[in-house]
């Protein structure tokens, strides 16, 4: 008789320690999945890079040193073998170097108004919307994570089983529309 009251605080902890488990597994797995996410737009914006450098090459031929070093950017961004701190250090340089050339475009009225230039730009701006898109829904993932990692009974679980609390990301730049004109100044 005196078994039975045992047994059910066993198998009642035993259920409350594996929910808690499945609950940061799940969690941590929806950040990942948030973080790949971003990490997909990121890979459409550096394939319109190359398009970006052969116009604006056209156009503004001695700022060659600008152009090369956002090729050579994105060259790294490319490689596999890069770990989320060093992508995401890696995508704020490009921002910046983006951010660079497209307010290099206002000396260079002829170039902005090229058709080619504007579905370039079209293009881009529809990239960043999915990136701001892809940044909100991860913030909101490691929010929840965090949360989950932090916030008592778990925070003296998580210790045990290896799960930290992670940063949620900030963009380099306002994500969003890349108006030449008017966003860099935002």
């Amino acid at each position: 008789m005196t078994l039975i009251p045992i047994v059910i605080v066993v198998v009642f902890t035993a259920l409350a320690v594996t929910g808690a488990y499945n609950l940061l597994v799940r969690r941590r797995n929806a950040l990942d999945n948030a973080f790949a996410g971003i990490d997909t737009h990121l890979m459409m914006r550096y394939d319109l890079i190359p398009n970006l450098v052969a116009v604006v090459k056209r156009y503004a031929s001695h700022e060659n040193d600008t152009l090369r070093e956002l090729t050579e950017l994105r060259s790294q961004a490319r490689a596999d073998a890069l770990g989320t701190n060093d992508r995401v250090r890696l995508d704020n340089r490009i921002s910046q170097s983006m951010g660079s050339i497209l307010a290099l475009v206002e000396s260079y009225p002829e170039l902005k108004a090229t058709e080619s230039f504007q579905q370039l730009q079209r293009a881009l701006n529809e990239v960043e919307e999915r990136i701001a898109a892809s940044r909100r829904a991860f913030n909101a993932a490691a929010t929840d994570y965090n949360n989950a990692v932090e916030l008592f009974p778990l925070n003296h679980r998580c210790d045990i089983w290896l799960h930290a609390p992670n940063l949620v990301r900030r963009g380099g730049r306002r994500a969003g529309k890349v108006s030449v004109a008017n966003d860099l100044h935002n």
